[in-house]
């Protein structure tokens, strides 16, 4: 298991003039800082939430905001304790290795109505958020966040071809791995998703967006038990590199959910944000987040304000709006 890992970006300096990328002038300068080290029962990270890879150039069509470091204290149980029934409340759903957070969710709303109980979908492909290369983008406050696999850290840490790879922490302590995991044979091959794509159209009635089931929206999707390898919180018990023994883990995979829409375990408070409000769509309580969670309330950045969307046209879309912080 890590222990301590501390890693930070150094400025290349010559004859005392700093060297910088051009793609991130319009960038605050940042050194990525993180530090992971264990204290009693917990495992601490702390970081500035700048990647250890270089992130895309931000602003960008489908997100206005630019990239700034943050202050980031997460507190990760090193026993989880498996919670009565999955759940997902406001807050980040876990972090990686590298100190940049995970948020499975957006804040786009059909007709930009949280209570619609239509939330899209940023790694679908139907509505440009800004996605980099990474699959990431960024709030209103500047932080730089996963939505999916995070693609510099993969490279970064060696990639997954020939074993599991351990790639961050969910907020009630189990590890997050990349879809790669090991088969009843010992064998490694990619785990999939359990969630399936709806078939038919969407209710039309009360004003809903009608058309069919596509994968724009979260409510597109519905698990099936069984239908793959993972459960409804995308994960599953088995070994590991850095758990021999064995441990409940959890998959990024590259078809929905693509991270984790709630918790098998208990979360930590030290993951929850401040201000705004949970994300997720209308459905059966403490299931919140995921497919059939209740909707989010508050708003981003300064109330009142919309800052501008994608220029692209899409008839079953709403107005633009970022992830809250």
């Amino acid at each position: 298991m890590i222990s301590t890992y501390f890693h930070s970006f150094r400025l290349l300096c010559l004859a005392g003039v700093a060297i910088l990328n051009p793609s991130h002038a319009a960038a605050p300068l940042a050194l990525h800082q993180v530090s992971i080290a264990t204290e009693g029962d917990y495992r601490l990270i702390k970081s500035n939430g700048w990647p250890d890879h270089e992130p895309g150039q931000f602003p960008r069509q489908g997100n206005p905001n630019s990239v700034s470091p943050q202050s980031y204290s997460f507190r990760v149980p090193l026993k989880p304790v498996v919670a009565k029934d999955a759940s997902r409340f406001f807050g980040w759903w876990g972090v990686a290795l590298n100190g940049v957070p995970f948020e499975p969710g957006t804040a786009e709303t059909w007709q930009n109505n949280p209570q619609s109980g239509w939330r899209y979908e940023a790694a679908t492909g139907f509505l440009n958020l800004g996605l980099d290369e990474h699959n990431a983008h960024v709030q209103p406050t500047g932080a730089y966040h996963y939505h999916a696999l995070p693609v510099g850290l993969v490279q970064r840490l060696g990639g997954d071809d020939k074993k599991m790879l351990l790639i961050g922490y969910a907020a009630d302590g189990f590890p997050i791995y990349t879809s790669k995991g090991m088969d009843s044979k010992g064998e490694l091959c990619v785990m999939k998703s359990s969630y399936k794509l709806k078939s038919g159209a969407r209710p039309a009635q009360g004003g809903g967006p009608g058309g069919n089931y596509d994968g724009r929206f979260t409510q597109d999707w519905e698990y099936v038990a069984g239908s793959g390898d993972l459960d409804e919180t995308n994960g599953r018990s088995g070994i590991t590199p850095e758990y021999p023994e064995g441990i409940y883990y959890y998959c990024l995979t590259p078809e929905f959910p693509f991270v984790p829409r709630s918790w098998h375990g208990v979360p930590d408070a030290s993951f929850a944000k401040h201000g705004g409000g949970p994300p997720g769509g209308h459905g059966r309580r403490g299931r919140l987040g995921g497919p059939n969670g209740p909707g989010r309330k508050g708003g981003p950045g300064v109330q009142g304000e919309k800052p501008p969307g994608p220029s692209e046209r899409d008839p079953l879309r709403g107005s633009f709006l970022p992830d809250f912080p």
